[in-house]
Order: C-alpha cells, then structure tokens, then sequence
C-alpha cells in the first residue's frame, strides 16, 4: 500500500489518485500501524474526532472507543476475518460521544505480512436523531389526544393516528384510501367548504370550529387546523388535518355562561344579567317612551330560618321563593337574585304604576303561605321598595339605589308590605350625607358635650353616680340627639375617636367632682360595640386613665347583652382584664337581649340595669312586676347590684324599693344635666325627698 503523508498537500497536480481520494472522500479515514496507532487521518477524520493531524499521529485507535471492550471484540475480529463492519460508540477529542459506522479492513503485503489497518467511517449522529425524531413524532401521533389526518394531494385518506378512530368511530382500514368528506355532517353549506379550501391554497392552512360526523352518525363539534405540504418546487404533495373533539368544552362553556349570567342556587338571573338586561330595557323604555318599574324584595325573618334549622333550610327556602316569583311574572319581565334574601323584579313596558303595585301585592300574599322545608313547615314575609322609570330616575344604578331605599323603609314601617320611592326619601339621605360631613369636623369644631343622668341608691336616697351621656350641638342643624349620630358614627368609624373623647371628657369630669368635695361619686359611660370590640380596647381605656390621673374604682362601664355574647368566650377575657385595672362592670338594657344566664354567671359583672320598657309597665302591667322581681332576686344570688332606669314617678320607686333593688335613675330623680348643674344638684340635693 502507499502510504499518505500527514503533510498537506497544496498542489493536486502532483497527487495520486490514491491521494485526491483520500483528501476529498465526504468520509472518515484512519490508517493505523499493526500495533492500532494511528499514522495518518483524512480532513473529513479531522472533522470528527476533532484532532489535528499532529495530535493524532501516534495516538492509541484504543482511546477513541468508548467502551474498551468494544475495540477489543473489533480486534479479535480482525484477527480471525481481517475485517469488522457494524455500529459503535465513539468518543471525540472534547469527550463527547457519538454514534459511528465503522468498516475496519488489515492490510497485507506482497508476503501476506499485516502491515496496516486502514479505518473508514461516518458520523451516525445526524442520522440517529432523524431516526429518533421519526420514532418520538411516531409516538407522538400515536399517543397524543388530538386527531391526525394525512391526505395525499388529491384528498385521499393516506394515514390516520388511534385519536382519529377514537374520536370518529371509523378504523384506519375503513378509511385509508377514502375522501374525507364521508366525515361531513351536513351542518355547513357548500360555500362554507369552497371558503374553507380557497384560503388552504392562498395562505396554506384553514383553523377554526366544524361539525363533523361519526361512524354512528352522531354529530359533534371539532376544532381543526388543515395544512398543505409543498415539495421543494412548490407543488401540494398532501394535506395534513388535525383536530380535537371540543364537545366537552363546548359543554363546559354552556355551564359556564349560565353560570356567569344565572344564579346557582336558585336559577334566576344574577346581577350581572341583571345590570346587562335592565340597561338594555332602559335604553328601549327611553326610546319609545314607556314606563318601567323596579322591585326591590328582601326577605322578612329569613336570618332567623337560616339560624334556626340551618343554611341547608335556607338555600331550599331560597329555592321555593324564586319559584313561586317566577310563576307570577311575564315572559317579558325579568327576575334577577342579587345575593342572600334580595331578588329584583323588573317590570318593563307598563302601561300604569298600578301594575307595579299590583305586582307587589301578589308577591306578598304569595310568599305569605307557608313553605315546607323538608317536613319543617316556616312562614316568612317580604318587604318591597318600587322605583318607577323615568319618575325615580332614567338610569340603572338610580333605579336600584332608590327602590333599594323604599325597600328599607318598608322594613321599617313593620315589614310584609310595599312601598313606592317618593323624593323624601332622597331628601332624608341628603341630610344623613350632610350629618356625616358634619359629623366628620365635630370632633376638631369641638361640637361634642355631656349631661350626667343621676342615680340614687334606694337605702340611703344618696346620688352615688351619674351617667355620662353625650350631646352634639351642630350650628346649623342644631342639638342632635345620640339616637341619630351614634349609628351613624358607627357606619363611618367614626366611634372610636368619639368614644375616647367621651370616656376622657368623662373621667375628667369626675375628677372635679371629687375635688369638689364629692370624691365616692361615681362616673358609668356607656361603651360602643364596636369600640369594644377593637383589639386595642383595654389599652386605650388604661391610658386614659392614666392620663386623666383618676381612681378606676369609680369608673363603671356599661356594656349591652347583645354587645358581649356573640364573642362570649374572647369576651370574658377582655372583661377580666378590665376588671384587674380596678373598673367596675355593668350590663344595660338587661333582658332585651339573650339574657344567657349560663354566661351570665361567668362574666366579672358588678351591676345589672333592668331596662326602661319593664319598669314602664311596673304599675301597668303584672306580668312585668313579675319580671322586674325575679331580676332582682336573680342578679342579688349572682351578688350583683340592680340599677332600674327609666324610673318616672314615686310609685315605681316605692315598688322599687319594697324589692331591694339597689339603684335608680330615671326622670323622677332628675333629667340629665350638664356638670355645673351635677355640681348645683349635689349641693341642694335633700334625700328626705324621696321618703
């Protein structure tokens, strides 16, 4: 054999064509001595094995295998054949490995000595991964949930995936050979498939939604792409269509627009149809000039179902109304549920407001029979507020508000009837915003003052406290009584700052009291639910205390039923600590709300005040006595004190007296004052007065 220099070669002219070949050959070329170094490598070799014509002369053709034990299986080859031929696992000169066919030949001279080996082979990693991607795109049509179909140029059905049988019902064998038009439903018309296929040849693909047929004739919807395939000259070669079954999904969107526009529960219009619905029936009223009505319904008593026999109850109430309601209206009038207990009816197209309240009527007198509720017969009732279009308002969110508003002031004209919005009612709303705003600055305009209510102690007919009670004197809407501004405190948040105002004005009241000679007077404030109820309430009354300097024995705070139970057991907590700052603890208004006495007995109270409504029957009213008596007899076992309030004339007081009760207050002793008149009062004050 000639052996081929390492060196390159510049002039070709002068080369062998041994030499041209092995220089131009688009394959690997190693030749190696009979000990398996290397001497020479071809430049395609170099490509390969990424080793320079220095580097690999000399170099072990061992280390270019990747497992030893394959060069060594190739080498006993050679030594019984002479030749080896097959795949192997190479590794280049940066250590990656690579797939490579080998063919291996021994070289002998004119004597049959070996003399040479002399390799040819060709990187497989190309091929491997075209190999690999086949199989995986393979698999992937096979495996994958979306329908494939493989077309030849003149619509033929060539090949379809196991998602393609799947979804139509048809086997490969059925349709390979066929045109896919067997899967039309009939649903789309001719120009549908002409439009369909004039954009596959001008833009080379069609998307969207189809209704095909299965084998057993079942219609179903599909979302599909068809795609054409050019060769290189440009020409169609085939088609390519895959698609998905959307039936669920077209399932899944109906669900989910009945419940993006209905109520859940009870199958009416939400409020989002609702907002939708009556624009739309505004814009049509306005038009043509008609009249339209909105009816605001708000269940009566329906908190106390849900209470009593459980939410289950509840929803199935809920239930039974909208299907009583929907069988009053027209199919033109509309029912939407807006949350909990509130349903709107909307009445478009009225010829007069009478059908409005026609309307209301029957919906009252239909919700006034009783409903059962698995065996649990309940009655319930409704209040209804009416708001009239274009006479309430010409837009949705006037319509609502208002009928909104005369729904509340049905609530509050006893419940179970209707009532039609009128403009006082916007003008009593006009003047809650202008008391917020007032209300906001009061504080600051220092608007806020005290009158003390005195109590006496029926033993000794001695005044032993008074109650703070705050007044608010605006400049132009005059003095405002507590029964006004307090809720309205409350809904803005405004409570906090004035209760602590109160509560220091209060304590620095009393501390001139006691230095005016009357240092056993004690002061009772009256505490705000919602100022209780906040986490910092116990500090904030310690440093007020602390900065007013005064004796927390003779403060006593007095805290409604309805204010402490709810929360019974955070309650106590709160209340024990109060109690360690050396604050006394009274409960008012006792027996208006849950009067638990089981709690009761837990709480760290030092007073009860039996509320003005019993001691307004005393003389009246046997039953009250009676009442009034054992409250008594139970808060002394409890070692509690009694304050009565609302104690208005001698006989009450005497009554009182005969029963121990420990306390009064109330106009017979006197009204309340502001505290240069408590000061007048102590003073000229003859306890003989009382006897």
């Amino acid at each position: 054999m000639a052996y081929v220099s390492l060196e390159p070669n510049i002039d070709e002219k002068n080369m062998s064509l041994s030499e041209i070949v092995f220089n131009h050959m688009q394959e690997g070329i190693i030749v190696l001595n009979k000990d398996f170094s290397i001497l020479s490598i071809n430049p395609w070799a170099k490509k390969v094995i990424l080793y320079e014509d220095e580097e690999a002369r000399g170099l072990n053709f061992a280390s270019l295998f990747k497992e030893m034990k394959d060069f060594q299986t190739i080498r006993s080859s050679l030594d019984q054949d002479n030749k080896w031929e097959g795949e192997v696992w190479k590794k280049r000169k940066n250590g990656e490995l690579y797939p490579e066919w080998m063919n291996i030949r021994t070289v002998l001279n004119t004597s049959g000595s070996l003399t040479n080996y002399v390799v040819v082979f060709r990187d497989m990693t190309k091929q491997k991964k075209s190999i690999n991607e086949i199989k995986l795109a393979g698999k992937v049509l096979e495996n994958t949930s979306e329908g494939v179909m493989v077309t030849d140029s003149n619509g033929r059905i060539l090949s379809v995936n196991p998602s393609f049988e799947i979804v139509t019902g048809y086997s490969a064998e059925e349709v390979i050979g066929k045109n896919p038009n067997i899967l039309q439903s009939g649903v789309h018309d001719e120009l549908f498939y002409r439009n369909l296929w004039k954009q596959i040849f001008t833009q080379g693909y069609w998307k969207g939604e189809i209704w095909n047929k299965r084998k057993n004739e079942e219609v179903f919807p599909e979302w599909i792409t068809i795609s054409s395939i050019k060769d290189d000259l440009g020409n169609i070669t085939n088609f390519v269509a895959v698609f998905s079954d959307i039936t669920d999904r077209k399932h899944t969107e109906e669900q989910l627009r009945i419940l993006a526009h209905y109520d859940s529960l009870t199958g009416v219009a939400n409020r989002y149809t609702l907002n939708m619905r009556l624009e739309g029936l505004i814009t049509t009223a306005e038009k043509y000039n008609q009249q339209l009505a909105v009816l605001f319904l708000d269940l009566d008593r329906f908190k106390h179902i849900n209470d009593t026999l459980g939410h289950n109850h509840g929803d199935l109430l809920l239930k039974n109304v909208s299907t009583r309601l929907k069988g009053l209206i027209k199919n033109k009038d509309m029912i939407a549920r807006l949350g909990g207990d509130e349903f709107v009816i909307v009445l478009p197209n009225l010829k007069h407001p009478k059908e409005a309240i026609h309307m209301a009527e029957k919906i009252i007198e239909a919700l006034s029979k009783s409903f059962l509720l698995n065996k649990h017969e309940v009655y319930i009732s409704t209040s209804i507020g009416i708001s009239l279009f274009p006479l309430d308002g010409t837009d949705m969110e006037t319509l609502l508000r208002n009928a909104d508003k005369a729904m509340y002031q049905a609530k509050a004209s006893g419940r179970n009837q209707y009532e039609v919005y009128h403009t006082e009612m916007h003008q009593d709303e006009s003047i809650q915003m202008v008391k917020e705003t007032y209300l906001r600055k009061a504080l600051e305009r220092n608007e806020f003052f005290l009158e003390y209510h005195p109590i006496v102690e029926t033993q000794t007919n001695e005044i032993t406290s008074v109650e703070a009670l705050v007044r608010w004197k605006q400049e132009h809407l005059g003095v405002i009584p507590p029964s006004d501004f307090i809720p309205l405190a409350e809904e803005t948040g405004l409570i906090i700052p004035i209760s602590e105002w109160i509560i220091e004005k209060a304590c620095e009241d009393l501390k001139t009291l006691h230095l005016n000679g009357y240092p056993k007077l004690r002061m009772n404030i009256n505490i705000s639910a919602f100022h209780f109820n906040q986490e910092g309430f116990v500090k904030s009354i310690d440093e007020i205390i602390q900065r007013t300097n005064v004796n927390p024995h003779n403060i006593e705070l007095e805290l409604t039923e309805s204010m402490i139970m709810p929360k019974a057991v955070e309650t106590v907590d709160k209340l024990v600590k109060l109690k360690k700052l050396g604050i006394k603890l009274s409960i008012d208004d006792f027996g208006t709300g849950y009067s638990s006495l089981s709690y009761l007995n837990r709480f760290p109270l030092d007073t009860l005040k039996i509320d003005q409504s019993f001691i307004s029957g005393l003389m009246v009213y046997q039953d009250d006595s009676s009442i009034v008596e054992a409250i008594i007899t139970m808060a002394h076992r409890l070692h509690l004190k009694v304050v009565a309030e609302g104690v208005e004339n001698k006989k009450q007081y005497d009554f009182l007296k005969r029963e121990n009760c420990d306390f009064v207050q109330g106009f017979f002793i006197a009204k309340p004052i502001p505290l240069p008149e408590v000061l007048s009062l102590m003073e000229i004050w003859d306890r003989q007065l009382l006897q």
